[in-house]
């Protein structure tokens, strides 16, 4: 397999597990009352579309307007976004949770905020789309943020038959806080790779 080809894989798959689909499944299964199949079609379109157009641009020139515009370097970016990801990870530990709804919220409200960002293009999502850029190139990170949200994209059509399988089966809560530490455990290497990028601009 071509090198260019292994890294693309590489990063789809790093970038997925930042994305997490469960998520998106867990709150889309909350609200599946309120929508049908067509409206979950619309909702997940507009979702993933908005994230994409989010996190190719913040790819594209965002660590020119960091590092610029605002003198914030990367390592600040990927430890800040690594914390805040790390307190999504424990929520979903400690609660069995990702995000909660408010009540009454419908799947229309929550096709842009929270669907879009921050729970597809997040904190995180946006570090590591600039991070990853300025050490791979958008050539690389680019197609990958493209396969990871096409991904998800297919998790959230699919996330009232996964969530409902997955609540026959019990399975819902414990597959919630695994993919609660796997966040969370990404989110040390993130703050551990901010430090350590720290340290060496020393």
């Amino acid at each position: 397999m071509p090198p260019m080809v292994t890294k693309i894989l590489t990063e789809s798959v790093f970038f997925l597990a930042l994305v997490n689909p469960i998520s998106k499944v867990f709150i889309l299964t909350a609200v599946a009352k309120e929508f049908g199949p067509r409206e979950l079609l619309t909702v997940s379109l507009r979702a993933t579309l908005v994230a994409l157009a989010i996190l190719l641009l913040v790819g594209l020139g965002g660590a020119y307007v960091l590092t610029v515009l605002f003198h914030v370097h990367e390592y600040s970016l990927q430890v800040a976004g690594g914390l805040l990801l790390f307190v999504i990870g424990m929520r979903a530990l400690m609660k069995g949770r990702f995000f909660e709804l408010e009540q009454g919220q419908r799947i229309d409200d929550i096709s842009i905020v929270p669907l879009a960002s921050p729970m597809i293009a997040g904190p995180a999502t946006i570090t590591a789309a600039i991070s990853e850029t300025a050490k791979l190139q958008f050539d690389v990170t680019a197609p990958a943020i493209i396969a990871a949200l096409a991904v998800n994209f297919i998790f959230m059509l699919l996330a009232l038959r996964i969530g409902g399988w997955l609540n026959r089966l019990h399975l819902m809560s414990a597959l919630i806080g695994i993919t609660g530490l796997l966040v969370a455990a990404i989110a040390v290497e993130m703050v551990l790779g901010g430090i350590g990028a720290w340290l060496r601009a020393l």
